[in-house]
């Protein structure tokens, strides 16, 4: 029999771990996982499934430190435990290139599941965690078969209870009952001011009961016994509800004149009192020095592969009995496209070119998603209670709903379960959530809200590029074409603002073959999110016709490289040496073509670049940006918003809007504000001018 763990030195060491590395670092916050010690080890040492050898086994358990400046936690538990963390790494925390980065990263460190740092998205990605197994769980589990089945623990800290998101997270948890979300509340109330008594008041307990949440404790964080039957009894619950369990600790534990108070949160202790601190927990070893009976405490690697070996045994009979249903899950995993997405893809753009539809692009967005999502079970849609504005809907995508006695997925007589979330009125929380489903994997996640209110998804956004995700945001009513509803709706800096986050992929389309373009690009980018800024008013389709002069730049492959010719000036029946470039984008595409004829009319000639993707195109090769923007000719910009970034392309002029919209009529205000085919026109004669 194996002998009984020594769960003090366990914590220990992982208080030690944390304040030497923080000290040799001369910058970090040791007081977080000091005084999350002893929850570690409950969680950590007797629940969590995990495979230290494998860190991407598809049954793990998910762990998310939500306040992730308390990093040094997960990254003493990852070596501990037996994960590729060796001890040199931790004593290079914070160091560049290291494996431990202030903030836990994904991707970066085998063992992490998500970016975490800006306080409560953790939590608010947990939850997205927690949706994707259950959602999976409902379609591919079978009668004796129970594949998909892990759960996802969360720490968390006061910081992640005061921002706003977690009020977003928690609510969707509770109303979807996401039975197998676990969080523990790090509550030892004290923040970066101090004591938070003050400013922070909450009774977290009720505010969590209300939202329909499980509610275990006050328990004592620093008793990992007390802290492991709580979690057994959350794992136990039979109602589908999510439980918080609430720790009481001292942030800092074990240091004799920094626990308990705001000097332990966010900097070194010293080596004074690292050296009092050792004294007086009983924790005799040198710097990053762990005794070999403590390391084999907390050495999972056996244990992990046992529970995965046990796994895959279930798998195996699973996918004898369903071998398609196990082959589509795993394709699924890995974020594979089925087989036929080409061809699918093909036939929704040519189909959306051959039938020219006049629709807003937003419609032409639901155009293209009633194929994709036939064809793509793992599309998961929603909206942030615009959906019948945003259009993000399909008669393959309805409603998610949850039974509101048992919790599970409601299903269609097919046994057919929703995949269209309805977020409320929670762009943040939508955001987050969704980056959540895309870590745990299964499901491609997009969501829709005002283009305006990207602003409250911005940080979530952020994230998603940082990581990597493929998540889409479906963002409408892209410009003062908004209308009466006035500048506090109408976006004129958003389109500028998204496209300067590296790694997001931006996407205007000005009909309805590019925005299926859009998708078919969005679809397919792996390891990168992206934004779909979609109108309100209709946009008449705009025939593509190729280019002698770019013969690589036009037509409908040539869409997808973000700006291609769209017209030459023989197109509008002038037999003439191109003298002016009008670049354009979404709605005002159909400006630049009108400009392009009074200008033919004027003996003029003109090509119209249009560009839905400045972000795709900016990636193109040089001779492609040569083919299709020519060097020497003037170029004139057309796109309702700020002109910041169009000057980049060389551009003589800008016909934009620096300044905010009005409340009207849409045709009222593109006359109020310059967006005339007239006023490009004329715009463009003067560029030629000052040329001349």
């Amino acid at each position: 029999m194996a002998p009984t763990p020594n769960t003090k030195d366990m914590a220990n060491a992982i208080r030690a771990l944390a304040m030497d590395a923080v000290q040799q670092a001369n910058s970090g916050h040791p007081g977080a996982p000091m005084g999350m010690a002893d929850m570690a080890v409950a969680l950590w040492g007797e629940h969590l499934s995990h495979n230290p050898t494998n860190p991407g086994w598809l049954n793990r358990d998910r762990f998310i430190l939500s306040n992730g400046h308390g990093s040094m936690l997960i990254y003493a538990l990852l070596h501990l435990t037996g994960y590729k963390l060796p001890i040199a790494e931790l004593k290079n925390f914070r160091q560049l290139h290291s494996k431990t980065p202030g903030h836990p990263e994904f991707g970066y460190t085998a063992g992490v599941e998500t970016t975490t740092g800006p306080l409560g998205q953790g939590i608010t990605n947990a939850v997205g965690f927690a949706l994707a197994e259950k959602l999976l769980a409902k379609e591919f589990n079978r009668e004796g078969h129970a594949i998909v089945d892990h759960h996802t623990y969360v720490f968390m800290g006061d910081g992640c209870l005061m921002e706003g998101i977690s009020h977003e997270a928690a609510a969707l948890a509770g109303a979807w009952k996401l039975g197998k979300l676990i969080a523990l509340y790090d509550d030892n109330g004290i923040s970066i001011d101090g004591q938070v008594a003050p400013w922070f008041i909450d009774n977290t307990a009720q505010r969590f009961v209300a939202y329909g949440w499980n509610v275990i404790g006050p328990v004592d964080g620093h008793d990992a016994a007390a802290v492991s039957a709580a979690i057994a009894q959350a794992k136990a619950g039979t109602d589908n509800r999510p439980t918080l369990i609430i720790s009481k600790t001292h942030i800092g534990k074990g240091s004799p004149n920094r626990a308990n108070t705001s000097k332990a949160h966010g900097e070194p202790l010293g080596a004074e009192e690292i050296k009092l601190t050792r004294e007086a927990i009983g924790w005799s070893h040198a710097p990053f020095v762990i005794p070999k009976e403590v390391y084999a405490d907390w050495d999972a690697k056996e244990k992990g592969k046992a529970a995965e070996a046990a796994w895959n045994d279930k798998f195996a009979a699973y996918k004898a009995a369903f071998p398609e249903l196990a082959k589509e899950l795993l394709r699924r995993m890995k974020g594979d496209l089925p087989k036929g997405f080409v061809q699918t893809a093909v036939d929704t753009v040519i189909a959306a070119h051959q039938k020219g539809e006049t629709v807003a692009s937003r419609k032409a967005s639901q155009l293209a998603l009633e194929s994709f999502t036939a064809a793509l079970p793992e599309l998961l849609g929603g909206s942030a209670d615009l959906t019948g504005s945003n259009l993000t809907n399909t008669k393959s995508t309805p409603n998610l709903r949850f039974d509101a006695l048992t919790g599970a997925v409601v299903t269609n007589e097919a046994g057919q379960g929703g995949r269209h979330i309805n977020y409320g009125v929670r762009e943040f929380g939508m955001a987050a959530i969704m980056n959540g489903v895309a870590l745990h994997g299964g499901f491609i996640p997009y969501g829709g809200t005002f283009l305006t209110f990207s602003d409250y998804s911005r940080n979530a956004i952020r994230m998603a590029a940082l990581m990597k995700l493929r998540v889409v945001h479906v963002f409408t009513h892209d410009s003062i074409g908004l209308g009466e509803d006035g500048p506090t709706h109408q976006s004129i800096e958003h389109a500028a603002s998204l496209r300067l986050i590296p790694n997001l992929d931006v996407w205007r389309p000005a009909d309805t073959a590019e925005t299926a373009v859009a998708w078919t690009v969005a679809l397919q980018n792996k390891a990168k999110p992206t934004a779909l800024l979609l109108s309100r008013q209709n946009i008449a389709y705009i025939a593509k016709t190729d280019s002698a002069d770019a013969p690589d730049a036009s037509g409908l492959d040539a869409i997808s490289k973000g700006a291609y010719v769209l017209s030459e000036p023989s197109d509008v029946g002038l037999k003439k040496k191109t003298q002016a470039v009008i670049i354009a984008t979404g709605s005002e595409v159909q400006l630049a073509i009108a400009a392009q004829k009074l200008l033919a009319e004027r003996k003029i000639a003109v090509r119209v670049v249009s560009m839905p993707s400045t972000t795709t195109f900016d990636l193109q090769s040089s001779e492609y940006k040569s083919a299709v923007l020519p060097a020497g000719l003037p170029r004139v910009a057309v796109e309702m918003g700020s002109t910041g970034g169009w000057w980049k392309y060389g551009t003589a002029a800008v016909v934009g809007l620096d300044t905010y919209g009005e409340s009207a009529p849409a045709p009222v205000l593109f006359k109020h504000f310059g967006f005339t085919a007239e006023n490009v026109a004329d715009t463009v004669q003067t560029a030629l001018t000052r040329k001349a």
